[in-house]
């Protein structure tokens, strides 16, 4: 079973994309804070992140920095899920992320996470 990580902070959002998760098989754990994300990662190693952009704490871009130079974290996929992204910023974070836009389907969600499991 992949585990993977899902970081918001908005209560909703994390509730229906775990809910679509947990339906489909996968392990999940799920974080509010850039702070519990990293510590959750680190602890948990999981296959997948799905990473909120504006966290309470600071942002998923430096969630992302911080745990890819960190090496046992530095290789796993980070999706971005975000309602607030301007285009510069759409096109330099999909060159090297995948990025959905909130609010996301269920059939979005899920073919963005098992494309990115299974590259």
């Amino acid at each position: 079973m992949k585990k993977i990580l899902v970081v918001d902070d908005d209560i909703q959002t994390l509730k229906y994309i775990e809910d679509i998760l947990k339906k489909s098989d996968y392990e999940v754990i799920s974080a509010a804070t850039c702070f519990e994300a990293i510590d959750l990662a680190k602890e948990n190693l999981p296959d997948l992140i799905i990473l909120d952009i504006v966290l309470p704490d600071g942002d998923g871009g430096s969630v992302a920095s911080s745990l890819s130079s960190y090496d046992k974290t530095s290789n796993i996929p980070i999706i971005f899920l975000t309602g607030i992204l301007k285009k510069n910023e759409q096109e330099l974070i999909r060159s090297k992320y995948k990025v959905l836009a909130k609010p996301t389907t269920k059939e979005e969600l899920l073919k963005v996470v098992k494309e990115t499991l299974s590259s």
